[in-house]
C-alpha cells in the first residue's frame, strides 16, 4: 500500500513538473509571440509615418495652389469692382471659409517640420534631456488640442451636411460642411503627427531636435 501511495505521489510530482514546464514553454511561446506582433506594430507605425509625411507634403502643396488661387480671385474681383463696377459674387465667403481651410491643411507639415511657433529661452537654458522632456510635454499638449478640437468639431461638421448649412445670400452659396470636414481630418493628421514626433524624439531620429526625417525613417 505505502509503495502504491508512493508511486502515485512520485507520478502527481512528475505531472506537476511537467505541467510546470509547460507553462514556461506556453509563457516563452506568448512573449516571442506578442515581441513578433509589437515589431510588426512598430515597423507598420513607421511605414504609416512615412506614408503620413508624403501625405502632408501633397497637402501642403496644394494648400499653395489654393492659396495663389484666392491672390488671383481677390485681384480679379477688385479689378472688376474698380473697371467694370461688377465685382464677382461670393468673394467673402470663399475667402473667409478658404483661409480656415488652408491653415488647416498647413498644420501636419508645420508640426513635422518643427515650424509651429515656440520660444527657445527655456529651452537652451536646460540640459538635452529636458529639452527631450518639454518637447514631449508639448506635444501631449497638442495631441490634447486636436482630441478636443474633434471632440468640439463633429457634431457641427454632422448638423452642417445633415442640414446643408451654407454661407452666402444670392446666386452663390458656400456650403460650410466641407470647411468643418476639413478642419476634423487636419484634425486627426495632426493628432498622428505629434504622436509619430514624440516618438521619433524619443528615439532620436529627429533632426536637430525639432523636425522628422522626411522619408528617411528607420523602421527596420
Amino acid at each position: 500500500m505505502r509503495l502504491y501511495e508512493q508511486r502515485r505521489i512520485g507520478q502527481a510530482v512528475q505531472l506537476r513538473i511537467a505541467g510546470s514546464y509547460l507553462s514556461l514553454a506556453n509563457f516563452i511561446l506568448d512573449r516571442n509571440a506578442v515581441s513578433d506582433t509589437v515589431r510588426k506594430l512598430w515597423i507598420w507605425s513607421g511605414r504609416a509615418t512615412v506614408s503620413v509625411i508624403k501625405t502632408t507634403r501633397a497637402i501642403h502643396l496644394f494648400s499653395a495652389f489654393w492659396t495663389l488661387a484666392l491672390a488671383f480671385l481677390i485681384f480679379s474681383d477688385v479689378m472688376g469692382r474698380s473697371l467694370f463696377n461688377q465685382p464677382i459674387p461670393g468673394t467673402k465667403e470663399i475667402i473667409q471659409n478658404s483661409v480656415v481651410a488652408i491653415t488647416f491643411l498647413q498644420l501636419p507639415l508645420a508640426i513635422y517640420s518643427g515650424a509651429m511657433l515656440r520660444t527657445s529661452i527655456l529651452a537652451d537654458a536646460v540640459p538635452p534631456v529636458l529639452r527631450k522632456l518639454l518637447r514631449t510635454f508639448g506635444g501631449l499638449l497638442g495631441l490634447v488640442f486636436f482630441i478636443g478640437l474633434i471632440w468640439s468639431t463633429w457634431p457641427s461638421f454632422t448638423d452642417a451636411y445633415r442640414i446643408g448649412e451654407y454661407e452666402g445670400e444670392g446666386s452663390l452659396r458656400i456650403p460650410t460642411w466641407p470647411v468643418r470636414g476639413t478642419v476634423l481630418v487636419m484634425s486627426f493628421f495632426g493628432i498622428w503627427a505629434y504622436a509619430s514626433m514624440i516618438v521619433l524624439d524619443w528615439r532620436d531620429q529627429l533632426i536637430d531636435d525639432l523636425s522628422a526625417p522626411g522619408t528617411a525613417l528607420d523602421i527596420n
